[in-house]
């Protein structure tokens, strides 16, 4: 299938206009077309080779909302006209421990990612939604609930399961009390799924610029992590952290504010962090953790609960066009708080 997306080339030059062939339908593939795509700081990472790892040409994006276009022969689960999505990942191994018990993005040969992987069978280079159609494995489609806003939903396929999954891994409900460090594209999303799950919620945040913006988004309580005096009042309150922060920082001041037991979850930075001290860890038999997407049952599962919910993440609209200015306002922090593509303003 020929189809146009936006790719980089190189590590150096914007993104731009690229034609390509999408593979022929396997017969469990699905093919869609992509109506909204939306912006993740991973794709500016990938695009940029900041990880090192990149493949040219890169078609970024992994949180992907469609149409339904044509199904391969032994696709039971969808139907033309179907609305699906798909996040970060387009297959697995399916036979693994952890495919088995449905924690695909944790199989032990590796998943293969939506955008700048190997295909598993043909080995051809994967491209993302940054483009006018994608062809996937069935099992790898996630059906939209009916009731979701489409135009708005794409997001929740990244920045809302990877802030889901360590909330549901932690057992957050009624009563617990989370903190969410930085209120971005992946914290505004964990501050509305904490809230919808019953969750007292702090934000932490360097200075109070953005006190109003997390009471707007249901937190409870705001905390200046700047403020001595106000972090040491907040000591041991919390039963879980969700760490959004995507660059290198100290989780010194942090981890204090567990109670026993409890965890900093790094769902945001991929790399290097500063040196924790090993004292507030041991003195309250507190952890710190990492947590990657989740499964496909939990991914549709978090898209059920959204629906049910009404949780949507706050999103601008761009034309696929306004990508690499889109990228520059990125890197400002300068979007409240997710930028969307309406795959519409591609030609075909």
């Amino acid at each position: 299938m020929k189809t146009i997306g936006y790719a980089a080339q190189s590590a150096t030059v914007p993104l731009a206009p690229f034609t390509f062939e999408r593979r022929e339908l396997r017969a469990n593939d699905v093919a869609m077309e992509v109506l909204y795509c939306g912006i993740c700081h991973t794709d500016l990472h990938q695009s940029r080779n900041d990880w090192g790892w990149s493949i040219y040409p890169v078609v970024p994006g992994h949180e992907i909302v469609g149409r339904v276009i044509a199904v391969g022969a032994e696709v039971k689960k969808y139907e033309v006209g179907d609305h699906v999505a798909v996040g970060c990942m387009v297959d697995s191994c399916q036979e693994c421990d952890q495919c088995r018990k449905g924690e695909e993005q944790l199989c032990r040969h590796g998943n293969t990612q939506t955008y700048n992987a190997h295909d598993r069978i043909d080995g051809s280079i994967t491209y993302g939604g940054y483009s006018k159609h994608l062809v996937v494995r069935e099992e790898f489609a996630l059906r939209v609930p009916d009731g979701l806003d489409l135009s708005r939903a794409a997001p929740l396929l990244c920045a809302g399961i990877t802030t889901y999954s360590p909330l549901r891994t932690w057992n957050v409900g009624p009563g617990s009390r989370v903190g969410v460090l930085g209120l971005g594209g992946l914290g505004h999303m964990a501050v509305k799924l904490a809230v919808g799950l019953g969750a007292h919620v702090t934000v932490i945040g360097r200075t109070d610029a953005k006190a109003a913006d997390a009471k707007q988004l249901g937190a409870d309580a705001f905390l200046v992590s700047s403020d001595a005096e106000a972090m040491a009042q907040a000591a041991s309150s919390l039963d879980l952290i969700i760490d959004t922060v995507p660059v290198k920082h100290d989780l010194n001041p942090y981890v204090p504010l567990l109670d026993v037991d409890g965890t900093l979850v790094i769902v945001g930075q991929i790399g290097p962090l500063a040196e924790p001290s090993t004292v507030p860890l041991l003195m309250g038999r507190r952890r710190i953790a990492g947590s990657p997407i989740g499964g496909i049952a939990e991914t549709q599962e978090m898209l059920d609960f959204c629906a049910r919910k009404n949780i949507l993440p706050d999103c601008e609209m761009i034309r696929m066009d306004e990508i690499n200015h889109a990228f520059e306002r990125m890197e400002k922090s300068d979007v409240r708080y997710r930028f969307v593509i309406d795959m519409a303003s591609l030609a075909a």
